[in-house]
C-alpha cells in the first residue's frame, strides 16, 4: 500500500532508503495497512485477467511484503522476487518469509527502479506493483522495462491509491471539525511539488509504454472500526505520519487538536474513538505487451 519523499505519509521507499527510526515506522505502516485490508487486496488478485495461475511473480516497489504474502497465498505453486530500495524492508520480509514457512518461494532484491539498469529478474508471468510507480522520476522508463521482462502471455498489475485513507469523521475531533481534511489539503500541496505523479491516469502512460491494458477497475474501501481490531493502530500509524510531514503547515490550534489524538495515552487518543472507519480507493489497470 509504500514521498517530501522521506516524510509523505503513504510512502513506500522503493526508491530512497531512509533513516533507520523513519523505514521502522513507515514497515509498521506497512503491515497494519496490510493487515486491516488483506480481503480488498485478495479481491483485486482475484479479479486480475490471468488465463492461467502464474509461476514466476515479480512484485516491484514490494515494502514489507503485503503484495508478496498475498500473491503467494493466491497462488500456491508461485515464487515471487520481490524487489524493492530499502534494505530494512526486505529484510523484514524475508523474516516474515520465515516465519511463514515460505523463504523457499521468495527472492529479495535491493534496487532503485530509477536506475537506468535494472538487475535480472527473469522472465516474470506477472509483475505487480502496488503503490510504487507514482514514486518514480521517470515512471514510463520503468514501464518500458516492465514490458521488456514480460513473457508472451505476461501481464502487468498496476495498483495506485486514489488517495490516503481517510478515519474521522468530518465532524471530529469536536473541537477543531474538519482536521483531518486540512491535514490532507497540506499533504496535497506538498504532493504537488515532490510527487508529479500521484494520482495520474495510468492508462496513457501504459499504452505509451508498449502495454495494453486489458483490463482497469477501483476499489472502494470502507472498514469500520468495529469490523476490524487493528483499525485504530491504523489510524494511529498513518496520522503520526501525517504529522512528520504537516507540522510546519497546519495552524498551531490544528496541530494542538492533532496531538491530542497521536497521545495514545490521552483521553482523546485516536485508536479509542469508536466512530473510526478506514475510507479509501485503489485503482488498478491490467496491461499486457
Amino acid at each position: 500500500m509504500s514521498h517530501p519523499h522521506a516524510h509523505t505519509p503513504h510512502q513506500h521507499p522503493h526508491q530512497h532508503p531512509h533513516p533507520a527510526e523513519d523505514d521502522a515506522a513507515l514497515a509498521e505502516l506497512l503491515d497494519l495497512d496490510a493487515e486491516v485490508l488483506a480481503e480488498h487486496l485478495a479481491a483485486v488478485i482475484d479479479w486480475l485477467p490471468l488465463d492461467t495461475a502464474p509461476q514466476r511473480i515479480v512484485d516491484l516497489g514490494a515494502g514489507t511484503g503485503a503484495g508478496t504474502f498475498a500473491l503467494l497465498r493466491h497462488f500456491p505453486g508461485a515464487r515471487v522476487t520481490a524487489v524493492d530500495a530499502s534494505p530494512g524492508h526486505l529484510l523484514r520480509l524475508r523474516e516474515k518469509a520465515g516465519a511463514l514457512g515460505l523463504a523457499d518461494r521468495v527472492t529479495t532484491v535491493q534496487a532503485d527502479l530509477d536506475a537506468a539498469d535494472w538487475p535480472d529478474l527473469g522472465t516474470p508471468d506477472l509483475v505487480w506493483a502496488s503503490a510504487s510507480v507514482h514514486h518514480l522520476a521517470d515512471p514510463g522508463q520503468a514501464l518500458r522495462k516492465v514490458r521488456g521482462l514480460l513473457g508472451p502471455d505476461g501481464l502487468l498489475a498496476l495498483v495506485e491509491l486514489a488517495g490516503f485513507p481517510r478515519f474521522l469523521p468530518p465532524d471530529a475531533p469536536a473541537e477543531r471539525p474538519g482536521l483531518e481534511e486540512r491535514c490532507h489539503a497540506a499533504t496535497d500541496r506538498l504532493h504537488a511539488e515532490q510527487l508529479t505523479h500521484r494520482g495520474a491516469d495510468w492508462g496513457p502512460v501504459l499504452t505509451a509504454a508498449g502495454l495494453t491494458v486489458t483490463g482497469e477497475r477501483t476499489v472502494t474501501v470502507e472498514i469500520a472500526a468495529t469490523g476490524h481490531p487493528s483499525v485504530g493502530r491504523y489510524a494511529l500509524a498513518a496520522l503520526r505520519r501525517i504529522r512528520t510531514a504537516v507540522a510546519e503547515l497546519l495552524d498551531p490550534a490544528d496541530l494542538a487538536a492533532l496531538d491530542r489524538l497521536l497521545d495514545a495515552d490521552g483521553p482523546d487518543g485516536v485508536a479509542l474513538r469508536e466512530d473510526l472507519a478506514v475510507r479509501t480507493e485503489r485503482r488498478v489497470w491490467a496491461a499486457r505487451r
